[in-house]
């Protein structure tokens, strides 16, 4: 069973800026989608950005409206890493980071999620 890795979380000054990472433990052949959500204390989780249409259109970045224009989510083909770089970061970001990847299942697609990794902006 393929697992997920998120790195890179921790405290940062409003404004600052953190690159999370998230990593697959083992090789996947097929790809629908790869996303970066976050759980803010008391809230749900919520979509922040992806890489959707992997297999049909080669990929494109999708952002959640509040962090578009500082936030940018990438991925390494060839490693199956995906990356997310926060930039000018706000208190209202701090939240546990989640990597979610859709891959091919029993019923069109399953998803793997990472364990999370915390993001704290504070001064």
């Amino acid at each position: 069973q393929v697992q997920l890795v998120e790195s890179g979380g921790g405290l940062v000054q409003p404004g600052g800026s953190l690159t999370l990472s998230c990593a697959a433990s083992g090789s996947l052949d097929t790809i629908y989608s790869m996303n970066w959500y976050r759980q803010a204390p008391g809230k749900q989780r919520d979509f922040v950005a992806g890489i959707v249409g992997i297999v049909t259109n080669g990929g494109s970045t999708e952002y959640e409206d509040s962090v578009k224009g500082r936030f940018a989510i990438s991925r390494d083909n060839a490693k199956n890493t995906l990356s997310l770089t926060m930039n000018n970061l706000k208190p209202e970001d701090t939240a546990v980071y989640y990597c979610n990847f859709q891959v091919p299942g029993s019923y069109g697609y399953r998803e793997l999620w990472g364990q999370g990794t915390l993001v704290t902006v504070s001064a």
